[in-house]
């Protein structure tokens, strides 16, 4: 398929990106002109500038000491009023993150077929899958992206070694990094919550499965006509997210009570990782944790990466708000909801806010 893949029939061009597994990046090497109309959003789909509150800022926070109470208070007060935050000083070397950064150029810079070779139907594993957009099939406009992700399951050599070679070593050491901090993160969260007995088995309710995804984001003709992810809360519990310094994520919200249709741009820190709260989360602490609406915008003249880990509860995980959190008489704000009818409930159909989280509620 030629340039004149921007003019092309929509089905054609879901053809070439969805079906025949070129995603944005196989568009991105024609040297398009003009984004195609499969990718445009509408006027309501778009992020108003003028809805950007350029002086706010989500907390950062220095979580060099773990055990320090401030620490912690820090934590669970940004999980509460704003549902994002940066850590610094967190101890994961820098390198690691350039390491990984550098491994998603180099799987996204692969031929159109290498790539290919790990497309659901052709992947020699099913902990690792390419994909493209959020949920093309349920889609109108598609989202300007791909993405690889991993199932990542400690001490598993048998699945991880079949990852691309290119980026598989890079993962690797990030998540024997990354998931001891998720663990403090939730131990930190779940004692917010008076949570008292935090085993392995409370653990692994709310992290029983990682992912780690590596985004791309080719650079795009026209990027204010697109998105590169539509407003959605996520369905974990908690998502860790290394981003490089192009920057593009927007988080909903503002420090004024009464404003919540502003957004804010997550400036990237050298060296931060960001942290959100996902649906899992509200639900079990009953509304105290929030999940907040992110989207991310496309840029004009560079590719970016993001690395996102999503902890997840199990697919047969039942979740619902905890005991300790309604034992002072609180009534609960939502049901028991098995995880996988949640998570499959989300990605049946196209971002849209919030609105997941009302599959949950009573």
């Amino acid at each position: 398929m030629s340039s004149s893949v921007a003019s092309a029939e929509p089905t054609d061009l879901f053809d070439f990106v969805v079906k025949q597994g070129n995603g944005v990046k196989g568009l991105s090497q024609l040297d398009l002109k003009t984004v195609p109309e499969l990718y445009i959003q509408p006027p309501e789909g778009r992020l108003d500038k003028n809805l950007i509150v350029q002086e706010e800022s989500i907390p950062v926070i220095d979580v060099s000491n773990f055990d320090d109470p401030k620490v912690s208070d820090s934590i669970c007060e940004a999980a509460s009023k704003w549902g994002f935050f940066q850590i610094i000083n967190h101890g994961i070397p820098l390198e690691v993150f350039e390491n990984l950064k550098e491994a998603a150029h180099r799987f996204f810079a692969l031929p159109n077929e290498e790539r290919k070779k790990y497309l659901k139907e052709n992947s020699p594993t099913p902990t690792v899958q390419l994909k493209t957009s959020f949920s093309p099939l349920a889609e109108k406009v598609l989202e300007w992206k791909d993405f690889l992700v991993h199932h990542y399951v400690p001490e598993d050599g048998e699945g991880s070694k079949f990852w691309p070679s290119v980026s598989r070593e890079q993962v690797l050491e990030y998540m024997k990094w990354t998931q001891p901090l998720i663990k403090k993160l939730l131990v930190v969260l779940l004692k917010g919550l008076n949570v008292k007995e935090i085993d392995e088995a409370k653990l692994s309710l709310l992290m029983g499965v990682l992912f780690v995804n590596l985004i791309h984001y080719p650079k795009c003709p026209n990027p204010e006509l697109t998105s590169g992810a539509g407003p959605h809360s996520d369905v974990s519990s908690v998502t860790v997210l290394l981003q490089d310094d192009v920057g593009g994520l927007y988080v909903k919200g503002s420090s004024k009570d009464d404003d919540d249709s502003c957004w804010i741009h997550v400036k990237p820190i050298k060296g931060a990782l960001v942290i959100n709260i996902g649906d899992i989360f509200q639900i079990v602490s009953n509304d105290r944790y929030k999940s907040i609406e992110h989207r991310v915008i496309v840029n004009g003249v560079k590719n970016r990466v993001s690395v996102p880990v999503f902890g997840n509860p199990l697919p047969d995980a039942v979740i619902g708000p905890f005991p300790e959190v309604l034992e002072g008489g609180e009534k609960p704000i939502y049901k028991q909801v098995a995880y996988s009818d949640y998570f499959n409930y989300f990605f049946g159909k196209e971002h849209d806010g919030k609105k997941t989280i009302e599959f949950a509620k009573i």
